[in-house]
């Protein structure tokens, strides 16, 4: 795999999966923009491991919800690097509560405007560079986005948008040259678990994840590279996903107990 002289933005990439993912896109030779949107120095210490690399890598500090800081995120992006190859809309937030637990509805909104609203606006943005060097847009749903899911019905709400979304563009850009890669990730070892909302809007503040048995941040960064290279139209990390997404048309009930358990479980 060779990506020499490719450039990459990644959102919410000073950590987890996103950093992940640019730290193997700069060793197969790409140039990175890696977009934070709070913790500026864990993105500055990735982008000085991407320069150790030798590739050239920046940090645009912006919050993928507010248009107008994306608009400048893009544009920056194209100033400083030259062109725009590769888009990876990875930023989101979770949550981890049932439906009826919530006291604060202001989570709805935070979720759906990182998750859908800032997949949105990134690609809005970036779609008319990419179309100049015939790019890759990549959209990291979820599992959720492709099955229901208890305690994340927002954030599942909110990944099955996402695959509306990015399925529906997809045949309208690639006759023009654009491809579209949709992620589906069972659970990942992520800062993003310790981050997720509880009912009230709090963050748990510690992962609920049994760590040890879920995939980490590199492993899943592995396969998505894997599914750029390859131009892949759906990746689904897990057998379980996989097996979950064609039971789903034949077997529906079976799919929501695996689900449940998956939940009661933690892995």
């Amino acid at each position: 795999m060779n990506l020499i002289g490719k450039v990459a933005l990644i959102t919410g990439a000073s950590r987890g999966i996103g950093r992940a993912c640019a730290l193997k896109l700069a060793k197969l030779g790409a140039d990175i923009a890696i977009n934070c949107s709070k913790n500026k120095a864990l993105a500055e210490e990735a982008a000085n491991e991407i320069k150790n690399i030798g590739r050239k890598a920046i940090v645009i500090q912006a919050d993928v919800s507010k248009q107008k800081e994306v608009e400048l995120m893009v544009e920056t992006t194209i100033k400083q690097l030259g062109s725009l190859d590769i888009l990876i809309n990875n930023a989101g937030r979770t949550m981890w509560c049932r439906f009826d637990e919530i006291q604060d509805l202001g989570i709805v909104k935070e979720i759906m405007e990182t998750n859908f609203y800032g997949s949105l606006y990134c690609t809005y943005y970036a779609l008319p560079y990419l179309y100049k060097t015939q790019g890759h847009i990549v959209a990291i749903s979820s599992v959720a986005g492709l099955t229901g899911v208890p305690c994340r019905t927002i954030y599942s709400a909110s990944k099955h948008a996402m695959v509306g979304f990015f399925d529906s563009l997809r045949v309208e850009i690639e006759p023009k040259g654009v491809h579209v890669t949709i992620v589906a990730p069972d659970f990942v070892k992520s800062e993003i678990h310790k981050r997720a909302l509880k009912g009230d809007g709090s963050s748990l503040g510690q992962t609920p994840m049994v760590e040890s048995k879920i995939m980490t941040a590199e492993e899943c960064a592995e396969l998505i590279v894997n599914a750029i290279v390859k131009k892949q139209r759906l990746l689904i990390t897990s057998t379980r996903g996989k097996v979950g997404r064609w039971l789903k048309l034949i077997y529906p009930s079976l799919v929501d107990k695996i689900a449940r358990k998956a939940i009661d479980q933690k892995y």
